[in-house]
């Protein structure tokens, strides 16, 4: 794998003929507007072909060079060569190695869909056939009672979904017109009858639309329901028996029962309970906040520590994001695009795409009329990183909202350098 990133005058032309490769291939994997115009600090993903990756690895107890060789099919020399300076008799527990490897990592990914038409959603989820485990379809919330209900149909969604060889999970969200609604779920958890109902109603439509479980993304619970949310859990997994629980947690990096946002989150009974728990690495800079990564590495690594300190990490997904947030800096109204749109915007504004080297996210400044924008979004070095993270600490694997995004150079990564079970 190749990233260039574009340098002050240079063509697209010049960068294909550099790597000899189609200017129409660094067009569609990049997702360009066109092939007239491209700015400073660009990163452009070329394909290589490459058979041999470098991976990234967590030394465990007992591991050797000889053992490592053979699990990854490569040689003690290749190893020392990609890590000259490590003591090859003393490797230690933590330490962090480099392989070069033919094998690729499995992993399983989940993506959001919001099955607003058939028209829409059917064509996404047969381009990203091959880039998905499961497809959460959102499309659900309940009642002050506990019972479930549909807020769009999403009939040809898991019907195609299942065609495509890809898991359908119904994914439930305690969402109103007014958005996630604490008082809604604090309610529901705490009465043993509506927790009840909404296990069982779930239940019905599971076995009605043929899903192959559920995935919950029950925000602001009360953390005075943190015990009560676990009951539920533990009553749902029961009900759902050999089908998926997928539960996705906001992310944190330390027990905070009382928070309001993340207190209701028992790390390690979740764990315990669901088949997957999905952290939402997602949102560090936040819409009405100050300008900031949405996804920044350095936190990312702090939350996946404390996760799997307390959750099998091969339970654990972490969420990426294909989108970008658009900063109005004076008085931070913030607008949603997706990576591609974000990346594009920055080639229409002509402006010099930043790379943020601590939080491996690329940012941008441009300004609309006397208005100054600052745009924080994600592309293929980012996501690379990220990656990388996964790989490290063996993750289960990786959640994307939402599908409708576009994200070319992540896609194209991903069958490049995972094998998507």
């Amino acid at each position: 794998m190749t990233v260039h990133v574009v340098q002050k005058g240079e063509s697209l032309w010049q960068i294909a003929n550099q790597y000899q490769v189609p200017v129409s291939t660094i067009v569609e994997v990049n997702g360009l507007p066109s092939t007239n115009v491209i700015i400073p600090g660009l990163a452009l993903y070329i394909p290589d072909g490459a058979i041999v990756q470098i991976r990234p690895y967590m030394v465990k107890a007992g591991d050797t060079l000889r053992q490592l060789a053979k699990r990854f099919n490569t040689t003690i020399e290749a190893i020392l060569q990609a890590n000259p300076r490590i003591n090859p008799s003393q490797l230690y527990i933590g330490q962090r190695l480099l392989i070069s490897t033919p094998l690729k990592p499995q992993i399983e990914t989940l993506g959001f869909i919001i099955p607003y038409s058939p028209q829409s959603t059917l064509p996404i989820l047969r381009t990203l056939s091959n880039s998905l485990t499961y497809i959460a379809v959102v499309s659900y919330s309940f009642t002050t009672q506990g019972y479930a209900y549909a807020l769009l149909d999403d009939t040809e969604v898991v019907r195609e979904s299942k065609k495509l060889g890809i898991t359908p999970l119904l994914m439930i969200r305690n969402f109103t017109s007014e958005g996630f609604d604490a008082e809604l779920a604090g309610n529901v958890f705490a009465n043993p009858v509506y927790r009840r109902n909404l296990v069982d109603s779930l239940l019905r439509f599971v076995n009605e639309k043929e899903y192959g479980g559920v995935s919950l993304d029950i925000e602001f619970i009360p953390p005075a329901r943190r015990r009560e949310f676990n009951t539920f859990l533990n009553e749902l997994k029961a009900a759902l028996g050999s089908r998926i629980l997928h539960v996705n947690v906001h992310a944190k990096t330390e027990d905070l029962p009382t928070n309001r946002i993340v207190g209701a989150y028992d790390y390690q009974s979740i764990g315990a309970i669901a088949d997957v728990v999905a952290v939402m690495t997602i949102d560090y800079g936040y819409p009405g906040g100050p300008p900031n990564p949405v996804a920044p590495l350095w936190w990312m690594y702090q939350i996946v520590r404390y996760a799997t300190s307390l959750i099998d990490s091969r339970k654990v997904q972490i969420a990426f994001p294909l989108y970008g947030y658009d900063w109005r800096v004076i008085d931070n109204t913030t607008t949603a695009l997706s990576v591609n749109g974000a990346q594009n915007q920055a080639i229409s504004a002509n402006t010099v795409i930043e790379f943020n080297q601590v939080a491996a996210s690329p940012w941008y400044r441009y300004w609309k009329d006397t208005e100054e924008h600052i745009v924080w979004f994600e592309d293929i070095r980012s996501y690379q990183e990220k990656y990388n993270l996964v790989d490290q600490y063996q993750l289960l694997g990786v959640t994307y909202w939402q599908l409708n995004l576009a994200a070319p150079q992540n896609w194209v990564y991903l069958n490049n350098h995972f094998i998507v079970t």
